[in-house]
C-alpha cells in the first residue's frame, strides 16, 4: 500500500443494533461472505456480541453484531441488552436496523430513546425491502427522519443482497482514516470452540419450539484436535432448566438429540475443514437464566 493509499484508508468499529430478529446476523454473514453468526426465525437468537471483520480495498470495517435490544425482564435478557448498549461507547458509528415490513412500534421507540445521547454517526438501515412494494418505503423513511437526524437512510435486503454495496460505502464514509486494526486474513476473533457451541445452539433453535430454545445454553467441555487423523473431538453439554425440556431435547429413543448433533456436526466440519466427532449430553440446571453465578459461568455479563 502506497503512502497516498494509506492516507485515504479507513478503519474502525461499527455496531449493528436493532430489535430482536431484525436481520442483524444475516447482514453480518452477508457482509463477511462467511457464516460466523447463527441465525433462526426466532427472536433473541444472538446472546453475545459477535465481532466480524470486513476487508475492503478502501478500508477495514470491524462490526459488532449485538443481541436484540428490547425491554428485558429476565436476568439473561437484561444481560443481552446491556451487552448491546455497551457497544455505543466503543464504536465509531452505529447501524440502527429496522424492518421495512414492520410499522414503528414501542420496541423501536425504546431503541431511539437509547440513542438520544449518542453523538456518533448513526445510519438507519431499512432491511427486508424485498417484502414490500417500493412506494411503501417513503412513509417509513419520512417517519424515522422526523424522529431523529440520521447520517443516511439506506434501504437493503440482507437476504437478497440488495443495497448492501451502498451500505458499505456509507459505512466507510463515517469511519476515521487509519490503518488495518486486524490482519487482512481475519474475519473474526472468536475461538473455534465458541463457534462450535453457537452452531449447536442454533440447531436447538431450529429444531425445538416455545420455551425450550430460550432455556438452552451450550457449554463445550472438550475440544481436542487430532492432527494425524484430521479429526476434532468435541464434547458438549446442552443445559436446560427443567426435566420436561430435557425430555424434549433428547426425544423419543434419542432421535431429537441425534438429529441436532448430526446437523451441528456437518456445519462444524465445514467451518473447521476437518472431520468432527461430536458427543452431546443434556443437563438440567434449574432457573439458570435468573442465577447471576450461572450467567457469569456461561459467559453472560
Amino acid at each position: 500500500m502506497t503512502e497516498a493509499e494509506k492516507s485515504q484508508f479507513k478503519s474502525g468499529f461499527i455496531s449493528l443494533i436493532g430489535r430482536p430478529n431484525v436481520g442483524k446476523s444475516t447482514l453480518l454473514n452477508l457482509l463477511l461472505g462467511e457464516k460466523i453468526a447463527i441465525i433462526s426465525d426466532k427472536p433473541q437468537t444472538t446472546r453475545n456480541r459477535i465481532l466480524g471483520i470486513k476487508n475492503h480495498p478502501d478500508g477495514q470495517i470491524v462490526f459488532w453484531d449485538t443481541p436484540g435490544i428490547h425491554r428485558a425482564r429476565s436476568r439473561l435478557n437484561q444481560s443481552m441488552v446491556k451487552v448491546a448498549l455497551a457497544t455505543y461507547k466503543e464504536v465509531d458509528g452505529i447501524c440502527f436496523i429496522i424492518e421495512a415490513n414492520r410499522p414503528f412500534d414501542d420496541e423501536n421507540d425504546f431503541i431511539l430513546e437509547t440513542l438520544k445521547t449518542v453523538e456518533k454517526p448513526v445510519l438507519l438501515v431499512i432491511n427486508k425491502i424485498d417484502l414490500i412494494p417500493k412506494p411503501d418505503l417513503l412513509p417509513t423513511m419520512d417517519e424515522y427522519s422526523r424522529l431523529r437526524s440520521f447520517e443516511q437512510i439506506i434501504p437493503i435486503s440482507a437476504l437478497l443482497g440488495q443495497g448492501v454495496e451502498v451500505l458499505v460505502a456509507e459505512m466507510l464514509k463515517i469511519l476515521p482514516a487509519g490503518p488495518r486494526l486486524f490482519p487482512e486474513e481475519m474475519i473474526t476473533d472468536l475461538p473455534e470452540r465458541f463457534l462450535a457451541a453457537e452452531l449447536i445452539r442454533e440447531k436447538v433453535f431450529l429444531r425445538t419450539h416455545e420455551e425450550v430454545p430460550y432455556a438452552t445454553a451450550v457449554v463445550v467441555e472438550e475440544f481436542k484436535e487430532r492432527g494425524e487423523k484430521n479429526l476434532v473431538v468435541i464434547k458438549a453439554t446442552i443445559q436446560v432448566e427443567r426435566e420436561s425440556q430435557k425430555g424434549i431435547l433428547i426425544g423419543e429413543k434419542g432421535r431429537m438429540l441425534k438429529e441436532i448433533g448430526r446437523q451441528a456436526r456437518e456445519e462444524i466440519e465445514a467451518l473447521l475443514g476437518a472431520k468432527v466427532f461430536l458427543e452431546l449430553w443434556v443437563k438440567v440446571e434449574k432457573n439458570w437464566r435468573e442465577d447471576p453465578a450461572a450467567l457469569r459461568r456461561l459467559g453472560y455479563r
